[in-house]
Order: structure tokens, then sequence, then C-alpha cells
């Protein structure tokens, strides 16, 4: 009985999005969707492994928002080729209001950067907020005699070719960050591609490598122990987590802007009013001083918004890590 009621649903809904598809939803359907909503515990998946900041976020999220909804709020880890795997997951799922995503940068640059990666970010999927962003900072071995960006930019320019900085990967938000670095300066700095940010670290404190543009929860705690020296932070403004580190604009880039971030959406054609409703309750959440609090601890920091502002949120980052991309040729398997 209750399979059935369950098909009843999703088929009333599938004929909802039908007449959307056809002529436009009538407000009194968006509105009857958006009643019989949640009809069972709702799904976030998550396109990486536990512990790490996207995960952080859904997880701070997603069990508040369960009490608000009364269901089940299911945090699904489906790791794989680089966040693939999740993302087609999610974009095949069901548009009922039943399933979301918790993206990153990486899906909205990894079409412009892979060959085949099975789904298209901005066709396949609706904005519902922005939800977190991560700093990236950009710190340097205490061997360099360089202690502001502007600095950095002269030395690098003085000595092309010399200097290379580490990333936690090829095409990640860290390597995008020093492309766009080199793109904006004219500077040389090699890249060096390790296998996550803690490998990339290591190899930074030991001298290997000169230049890191790091991740902040990885960073912070060498720059408070004066082992690397911190230039200056990707974001638009300082980070909580480093609020005595200029952001890199300030330091001698200006206009310079590089961070990680994540961001809910959910599979394309998802009701209008469910979206509305998941956007109303994630702002809540996220402004809740103590959701706030944690997440911050946990190297997140809070960034609510509406589903049109992470919409063109969403543009005017594929347009800048397009040309990025294309300049810098990067490409993925």
């Amino acid at each position: 009985m209750v399979h059935r009621e369950r098909r009843r649903f999703v088929a009333g809904l599938g004929a909802t999005l039908g007449a959307a598809m056809g002529g436009g939803m009538l407000p009194g359907m968006a509105h009857a969707a958006s009643d019989a909503w949640p009809g069972r515990p709702v799904t976030f998946i998550v396109p990486f492994p536990p512990g790490g900041p996207v995960d952080v976020t859904a997880r701070f999220t997603a069990q508040p928002l369960g009490v608000k909804w009364g269901v089940p709020a299911i945090v699904d880890n489906r790791a794989g080729a680089g966040g693939i795997v999740g993302a087609q997951l999610a974009a095949r799922a069901e548009p009922d209001g039943h399933t979301f995503f918790f993206s990153s940068i990486h899906h909205a640059v990894r079409p412009t950067s892979a060959n085949t990666p099975g789904y298209d970010y901005v066709k396949d999927f609706v904005p519902v907020g922005m939800a977190a962003v991560f700093p990236i900072v950009l710190v340097v071995h205490p061997s360099l005699p360089i202690k502001s960006v502007a600095e950095l930019i002269a030395y690098a320019k003085a000595n092309p070719g010399k200097l290379s900085y580490g990333s936690s990967g090829n095409g990640g938000g860290t390597h995008l960050a020093g492309e766009l670095f080199n793109s904006m300066t004219g500077a040389k700095l090699q890249h060096i591609p390790y296998r996550g940010s803690a490998p990339a670290m290591q190899d930074l404190l030991g001298g290997q490598v000169q230049i890191m543009f790091a991740d902040g929860p990885s960073a912070v705690p060498h720059i408070k122990a004066g082992k690397i020296r911190a230039l200056g932070v990707g974001n638009p403004e300082r980070s909580a987590l480093a609020p005595d580190v200029p952001t890199i604009a300030e330091s001698g880039l200006p206009g310079y802007e590089a961070y990680s971030w994540s961001g809910l959406v959910a599979p394309a054609r998802t009701p209008a009013a469910i979206v509305a409703r998941v956007n109303a309750d994630l702002v809540s959440v996220l402004t809740d001083p103590a959701t706030a609090k944690a997440m911050l601890a946990a190297g997140a920091e809070p960034k609510p918004g509406s589903p049109e502002a992470f919409r063109t949120f969403i543009q005017t980052e594929i347009t800048k890590w397009q040309k990025v991309i294309r300049e810098a040729n990067i490409t993925l398997d």
C-alpha cells in the first residue's frame, strides 16, 4: 500500500512536470506539489568521501533541515572520479524534491576541462542556494624572501620558471587558483600536482616546493606555528579563519578572487515551489549562530543566498575558469 501511494505521488509529480514543460506550471499545481512534500526521507548526495569540506557542510545543514521537515535527512557519500560519480547519480535522480546535490567548484569547471563528465551542470541541475565557501590561502616557505603578493609577483618575473607551487591535484580549485595568478600577473610559476592537500603541504614544509595555494583548514595551523608564511587569501574579503591575513587583492593583485565553495542544487525540473522552500530553510539553518560557529570551526564559512544569486554566481565562475583552463591548457582524464 505504501509503495502504491509513493508511485501515485511520483506519477502526480510527473504529470505536473509535463504540464510545466508543455505550457508552464499553474500556481495551484506548484503549491500542491509543495504541500505534498516531503513524502519520504530526503537524500543529500555528496560526491566526495566523508570528512572533506563539502561533506562537513552537508552534515551541518542536512540534519537541521530534516528536523524542520519532519523526515530523515540522509547524507549519501558517492565519491569517485573527482566528483563525477555523485554528479551523474544526482543528475539522473527523480526531480520530485527528495534528492539534492551538494555541488562544488569542481562541477562548475569540470565540463570545460573533461571530455565526458556525463552531465551538464547548467542544464541538468537547478540552483537552490550557495551553502559555504572555503578559503584558499597563498602561502610560501619561509626561505623565500617574500612578504607580500606584490613582492612575489616581482620576484617571479625576475626569476622566470624558477618557482614552483604545489596543489591538491590537477584541475582542482588550488590548481586553478595558481593558474589564475599566472594569468593575471604574467608570472610563470611551475605547477606540481599532488594526490591531495596533505602531501603537497608536507613538501611545502620541507621546502621541496616554495609556494602553495592551500585550503584554509590545512594551512592555518602551520601559519600560526610560523612554519609557512601567508601572503593572502583568495576570498573577496578577509577570512574569518585567518582575519589577520590580507586578501590577495589587498596584498598586491587587485581583482584576484579564487576560493572553493559548495552549493546545493536539485535535479532539473524539480518544482519551483519546493526549490523555494528548501532555499528558505537552508538560509535559516546557515544563519543560525550555533550552526555558523560550528561550520567555521570546521573550516567552512556559511554563505547563504537566493537561487537567483547562486545561478548568477555559477555563470560567473564558469566564464572565469573557462578562460583560465583554455590559457593553461588544463585537461582531465
